[in-house]
C-alpha cells in the first residue's frame, strides 16, 4: 500500500485517524496501539506473509535488548543480534548478488535463490541494529514492547523511511502528548500535500523521459547525446522530487497524530561541495553510515590515509545498502571518491582561506558538484554496467555506432497522451528539467516553508512564503492535493521498492 494510492488516501488513512481520534478519549496508550495496530495492516496489506518476518525480527530484537540488560553479556549478545539482522539483510537483499560473485570467481555452478525483497527491509533492519549498537555502548534497554514496536513498525516512514533513531521516536510515545494540536495536524496535512504533489506531479512526470530510455539501454540499445542528457538530468530531478516527496509525505502523515519525524532533505542540489551534499541529501541514512560505521572504523582519528579508508569503506558500503548490485556499488565507491577528492582540496586550502572567494568560484564550485551528482546517478539508475557505460558515452558524443532508440512520441501530461515529434518532446522535455530544477534551487524546502522542527527560527523564508494556518494556505493545499489525486491515475514506478 503506497501514500499515493486511492485505497490509502481513502479508506486507509481515513479509518486510522478516526479509530486514533476515538481511542484517545480513553487513554494516550489506547492511541498508541491503534498506530501499532494500524502499521501492521498497513505493512501486511502487501505480502501478509512478510508481516510475519517483520513481526519475528521486532520479536527477536526486543528479546535480545532484555537479554542485554546484565552488562557482562551486553556485547556478546549485541554482536549476535547484529549477525542476525545483517544475516537476514543479506540473505533478502544480498544472496543472489553474493552467488553471482562466487560464480564469477570460481566458475562454480551455483542455484538462484528466487526471493522477494520485503519492502522496506533495509529501513527497519538498520534502525533495530542501531538499537542495540547504542545499548551495547551503555543506552537504557527498552521494556515496553508497544513503544518498542511502534518505534520499528509506524507506517509513515515503514517503508521508505526516514531512518528513525529509537532515542528520538520512543520517548515521543511515552509523553502521551500525541494528537492534541489542531494546528499541528493541519500544518501535517499541508506538508503531507506538498509531499504529495511532489512525487505525484513532478516525479512520476518526469519519469516518462527516464524509464524508455533507460530501459531501452538496459536491453542493449544505445541513445543520441541529446536523449542521454534528458534522461539523466530528468532522472536526477525524479529521484529527488520521488524521495523527498516520500520523505514529507511521512513528515506530514505522522504530525497528524502528533509524532515529529526528522528531517530527511535540506535542498541537496543547492550544495556547493560533495561534503554539503551529503549533509543535505538522505541525512537520516548520512547519520547512520556516520555514527554506526565510519566513526567505529576510527573515523578521522587515525591519521589521514585512515580516514580516506574509512570514507571509502562507508560510502562502498552506503551504496550496496541501496541494492545488491556493482552499479549501487560504484555509485557508492564514486561518491567516496569525490568526499575524499574535497576533503584533499579543504586541506590543501587551509582553514584561514575561505572556501569561495566571490560568487564566481561558488558558481563553479556548484556546477562541479551537480555535475558530478548527475553522472553518479547513471550508475544508480541502470541496471547493468554496459547501459550505464553506454549512458555515459552517449552523454560525450562518444558512444560507438548510431543509435537505435526511437522515441516514444507520446507525452503523458497527468496521465492523459499527446501525440508529439521528437524533437518536440526533447524540448519539453528538457523544458521540464529546468522548471524542477528552478523549484530545487529557488524555492524554499519543506521544512523551511512549513516551519518545522530546526527551521522553526533559523533559516527561515520571507514572512509573506511562511506557512500559516489560514485559508489561502487550506486553498493552495487543496489545490495541490487535487491534481495529485488527478494524476495519481497513472501507475508508474515506486523508487524505493528495492530498499
Amino acid at each position: 500500500m503506497l501514500f499515493s494510492s486511492y485505497t490509502f488516501l481513502f479508506q486507509f488513512l481515513p479509518a486510522v485517524v478516526l479509530a486514533f481520534a476515538a481511542a484517545r478519549l480513553h487513554s494516550p496508550r489506547a492511541g498508541i496501539l491503534v498506530l501499532v495496530c494500524a502499521s501492521l495492516v498497513f505493512y501486511g496489506a502487501w505480502r501478509p506473509v512478510y508481516l510475519l518476518l517483520l513481526i519475528a525480527s521486532i520479536a527477536v530484537n526486543f528479546r535480545l535488548g532484555l537479554l542485554m540488560e546484565h552488562p557482562y553479556r551486553r556485547r556478546a549478545v549485541g554482536t549476535i543480534g547484529v549477525a542476525l539482522n545483517l544475516a537476514l539483510l543479506g540473505y533478502f537483499k544480498y544472496a543472489n548478488f553474493i552467488l553471482d560473485g562466487i560464480h564469477a570467481l570460481s566458475g562454480a555452478p551455483l542455484p538462484f535463490v528466487a526471493v522477494v525483497l520485503p519492502l522496506g527491509i533495509s529501513f527497519f533492519t538498520f534502525q533495530q541494529i542501531a538499537y542495540l549498537v547504542d545499548v551495547m555502548r551503555g543506552a537504557k534497554v527498552e521494556r515496553d514492547i508497544v513503544s518498542y514496536t511502534l518505534f520499528v513498525s509506524f507506517f509513515p516512514h515503514l517503508i521508505a523511511g526516514p531512518l528513525v533513531h529509537h532515542a528520538e521516536m520512543i520517548p515521543q510515545f511515552k509523553r502521551g502528548r500525541t494528537g492534541r494540536s489542531a494546528v499541528l495536524a493541519a500544518r501535517g496535512l499541508a506538508i503531507f500535500a506538498a509531499g504529495l504533489f511532489k512525487k505525484v506531479v513532478i516525479a512520476d512526470n518526469l519519469a516518462q523521459f527516464v524509464s524508455p530510455a533507460f530501459a531501452h539501454v538496459d536491453a542493449g540499445g544505445s541513445l543520441t547525446a541529446p536523449w542521454a542528457w534528458l534522461a539523466t538530468l530528468a532522472y536526477t530531478m525524479q529521484i529527488y522530487f520521488d524521495f523527498s516527496g516520500y520523505s514529507d509525505m511521512a513528515i506530514g502523515l505522522a504530525l497528524l497524530f502528533g509524532i515529529r519525524l526528522p528531517v530527511n532533505f535540506r535542498s541537496p542540489y543547492k550544495a556547493a561541495s560533495i561534503i554539503e551534499f551529503w549533509r543535505r541529501w538522505h541525512i537520516t541514512l548520512s547519520r547512520f553510515l556516520r555514527d554506526y560505521l565510519y566513526i567505529p572504523l576510527g573515523g578521522n582519528r587515525r591519521g589521514e590515509q585512515r580516514r580516506y579508508v574509512n570514507l571509502m569503506a562507508t560510502m562502498l558500503l552506503g551504496g550496496l545498502w541501496h541494492g545488491a548490485g556493482w552499479n549501487f556499488l560504484v555509485w557508492g565507491g564514486l561518491h567516496g571518491l569525490y568526499l575524499c577528492v574535497n576533503h584533499l582540496w579543504q586541506a590543501w586550502r587551509g582553514p584561514s582561506k575561505p572556501l569561495f572567494a566571490n560568487g564566481l568560484a561558488k558558481a563553479l564550485s556548484w556546477t562541479i558538484t551537480f555535475l558530478a551528482v548527475v553522472f553518479a546517478w547513471v550508475f544508480f539508475r541502470a541496471k547493468t554496467m554496459a547501459a550505464a557505460w553506454q549512458v555515459l558515452t552517449a552523454l560525450f558524443g562518444l558512444a560507438p555506432g548510431g543509435s537505435d532508440y526511437v522515441s516514444p512520441g507520446v507525452l503523458r501530461l497527468m496521465d492523459l497522451p499527446v501525440l508529439v515529434g521528437e524533437e518536440s518532446l526533447l524540448l519539453i522535455g528538457a523544458g521540464a528539467v529546468a522548471l524542477a530544477l528552478a523549484v530545487a534551487l529557488t524555492l524554499p524546502n519543506v521544512p523551511q516553508l512549513f516551519g518545522y522542527r530546526e527551521y522553526r527560527h533559523a533559516s527561515e523564508p520571507a514572512s509573506w512564503l511562511r506557512w500559516r494556518p489560514n485559508l489561502a494556505w487550506a486553498a493552495l493545499s487543496a489545490a495541490a492535493l487535487a491534481l495529485s489525486l488527478f494524476g495519481m491515475w497513472q501507475r508508474l514506478e515506486f523508487l524505493y521498492f528495492q530498499f
